[in-house]
């Protein structure tokens, strides 16, 4: 006897090769050591494995990417353009406050992205106030820990299963 499929489909599947990047700066592979108090206790592979698994089950395919290295986020953004990559999510890192570069790489990709940053950089030293990404971005999600880069993909696969 073979297993009936779910009568109510996932609402945000997507087609089976949409593809979203999601793009992490420097520091962020210290997550869950580094500055809890700011960043919580969650590492970078655990919300990579929630992403992921999440996009599995959407039918999404989700890559990602961390570096400590402008250059070679820069890079990523370069390829991604070329790898057909839908959306982008996208937390710099440090690089949201200093990069016009990655700004610059992100602007001339012409992908659409979601910013996400895990502390509310606006509640934080006041040169962590500004970001070079905001004002090219679909939307920003900042202060609300690792959740917000479930929130930015939630976001993105509702708005890929309407276009």
């Amino acid at each position: 006897m073979r297993k009936q499929k779910d009568a109510s489909p996932d609402p945000t599947t997507a087609p089976e090769q949409t593809r979203l990047l999601v793009l992490h700066g420097p520091n962020l592979n210290l997550l869950g050591t580094r500055e809890p108090r700011y960043y919580g206790s969650t590492t970078l592979a655990e919300i990579n494995r929630a992403l992921a698994q999440r996009a599995e089950r959407a039918g999404v395919v989700l890559e990602t990417f961390q570096s400590n290295h402008e250059g070679a986020l820069i890079e990523r953004v370069h390829a991604a353009r070329e790898q057909n990559i839908r959306y982008m999510i996208i937390n710099p890192a440090a690089y949201t406050h200093t990069s016009i570069a990655l700004r610059d790489a992100v602007a001339g990709s012409g992908i659409a992205f979601v910013e996400v940053h895990l502390s509310n950089i606006h509640a934080r030293e006041p040169f962590r106030h500004h970001s070079h990404f905001s004002d090219l971005a679909i939307g920003v999600i900042c202060g609300l820990g690792s959740e917000g880069y479930l929130l930015a993909l939630e976001y993105l696969l509702r708005r890929i299963a309407t276009e």
